[in-house]
């Protein structure tokens, strides 16, 4: 028996009985689990029996791994007759010291679950919505680009290090005259005013010719990831091997052409071709940006009440996936933070905002497709399926083995529910 108490919209308390026979139950499993290395004076290991295992080491002492069953059987019993969605572990409280055999008892459970949502305005917002008319300038801006994109780097054979111009040098980084770990490179390749170096750094190159050799004083931020160095003076020593500067081809129908595009061979059409794409770009943009503020509005109206459980679990999701994908750029995490321009704290408190504003958006979004009634066909459905076996280069077959039908249903009303929010808004 369970009774089930509702402390909050997201917060459920269970007391749970557990008869003796239950608990004589958990003591023959616990007994079955330890038998097989219990070893006693007398007996092979493995081959005590029950009654002389508990004259040896008591009762007691397989009233742990008794409560452990019992507690997992009887929490998920109590948790399907409920019918709760619970979205962390629970807390159990449960003294163990006022457990006797051949008494009933009983323990509680105290667990988040899905919390519930109580909708507000979730339809018919006013948006302005942004232009995708693409002008002359933006066109051009799109062939200087690609223009350097197809630059080509050239050995400066005479004068000095200048702005834009690429660096090949050598550097070793000095913090009160010790060399510090990751501070030293050679043959490294730097394009100055990029802005990858320390505040300073590329500064002090300008000027250099190929040979030279040049001290270069800079201070590391306050904020640096690297604890060591923060807010250090540091010196790094130099040496200049060579420098490149870019190349940038003549816009011309034999550039054009150079490009190898299907059915593009002229200026015009490249132009046209790319003109097309920045609408594209923009038409994309502008339903991505009505989306999030349609979702966002009904979000804000909505009351929910999160449980920072909840929370934390989809935070962590994150921060693994964010983990995975450095190692897929072949990077490890420190560096890949280091990319960002945060720490580790600054990262994971704006995960925990990006958590909570991702399970407001999805919760809401539910709700909304309750309340409007929105319901997957067969149809849409087997066009999700369809649409994966594409993505993942599979058969649809092979697919539907692998993917949970009711997840891809869940997946198709939850993007039908976006669209209907972004087509009740009244544009400006």
């Amino acid at each position: 028996m369970a009774k089930i108490e509702k402390l909050s919209k997201s917060r459920v308390k269970i007391e749970i009985d557990v008869s003796k026979e239950q608990f004589e139950h958990g003591l023959d499993h616990a007994f079955d689990k330890v038998k097989e290395d219990v070893e006693i004076k007398g007996f092979r290991k493995g081959k005590v029996t029950r009654k002389i295992y508990e004259q040896h080491k008591g009762v007691e002492s397989l009233y742990e791994e008794a409560l452990n069953h019992i507690i997992q059987d009887t929490y998920y019993d109590a948790i399907e007759a409920h019918n709760l969605e619970v979205v962390a572990q629970p807390k159990i409280d449960l003294d163990i010291t006022k457990i006797e055999r051949g008494k009933d008892f009983s323990y509680t459970a105290t667990v988040a679950v899905k919390p519930e949502v109580k909708l507000g305005t979730y339809k018919g917002f006013e948006y302005e919505k942004e232009s995708v008319d693409v002008s002359d300038e933006e066109i051009d801006k799109a062939m200087e680009s690609l223009l350097n994109q197809n630059a080509e780097l050239i050995i400066k054979e005479d004068g000095v290090l200048e702005k834009n111009d690429t660096a090949v040098f050598d550097f070793e980084g000095f913090v009160d005259g010790e060399a510090f770990e990751g501070g030293k490179a050679e043959n490294h390749e730097l394009q100055i005013g990029s802005g990858q170096f320390i505040p300073g750094f590329e500064d002090q190159m300008i000027g250099m010719k190929p040979g030279e050799e040049r001290d270069v004083n800079v201070k590391f931020p306050d904020d640096y990831q690297a604890e060591n160095l923060k807010g250090k003076d540091a010196v790094f020593k130099t040496k200049l091997h060579e420098i490149k500067f870019k190349q940038v081809p003549e816009l011309n129908d034999a550039f054009v052409k150079d490009l190898d595009r299907e059915g593009i061979d002229t200026v015009v059409g490249l132009k046209d071709a790319e003109k097309l794409k920045l609408v594209q770009q923009k038409e994309q943009t502008s339903q991505n940006k009505a989306i999030d503020f349609a979702v966002d509005q009904a979000a804000q109206n909505a009351e929910i009440e999160i449980p920072q459980e909840m929370i934390e679990n989809e935070k962590n999701r994150m921060l693994d996936n964010t983990k995975r994908q450095a190692q897929q750029y072949g990077l490890d995490f420190e560096t890949y933070l280091q990319f960002s321009g945060m720490n580790q704290e600054q990262f994971e408190a704006q995960l925990l905002k990006d958590a909570e504003r991702s399970i407001r958006y999805n919760l809401t979004i539910e709700a909304i497709a309750k309340e409007e009634n929105v319901e997957a066909t067969d149809e849409e459905v087997e066009s999700k399926f369809e649409e994966l076996s594409k993505q993942y280069n599979m058969d649809v077959e092979q697919i539907k083995t692998q993917v949970n039908p009711d997840a891809v249903r869940q997946e198709v009303i939850f993007r039908k529910t976006i669209d209907w929010l972004v087509d009740t808004l009244k544009t400006k």
